[in-house]
């Protein structure tokens, strides 16, 4: 059984700061890889970060570099998002993933487990 339950979304003012949270509750050891991803409204959902937990590479997507810092807590099996000088485009849901199967890392398909997801909104 794995549980993700992300926490930490909220609504703030474009130029503001959020942090996610994504803790991971399972009897397994950690997972290769966990990500954020992220949908709008009306948008599909796209890949916003991942972490290799075991080398601790991350790869982000172009619109997020140099705003948000994906890191691990390998102890508390938790993944966190932090996201800086945030901007009304970056409202959405974030979901948390985890467990790759090889593959693109943004490709939603190649995660074997999805948090409900936490709401984040960014008002101008």
């Amino acid at each position: 059984q794995v549980q993700l339950v992300e926490s930490g979304g909220g609504s703030v003012q474009a130029g503001g700061s959020l942090r996610l949270s994504c803790a991971a509750f399972t009897s397994n050891d950690r997972f290769n890889c966990m990500s954020w991803f992220r949908q709008a409204p009306g948008k599909e959902r796209e890949g916003v970060a991942v972490i290799f937990t075991g080398s601790v590479i991350t790869y982000y997507a172009d619109s997020v570099k140099g705003r948000f810092t994906i890191s691990q807590d390998n102890a508390k099996k938790t993944v966190y998002l932090q996201m800086n000088n945030l901007k009304p485009e970056d409202s959405a849901m974030y979901y948390c993933a985890a467990s790759c199967r090889g593959g693109t890392w943004s490709t939603q398909s190649n995660y074997n487990y999805w948090g409900q997801g936490t709401q984040v909104t960014v008002s101008s």
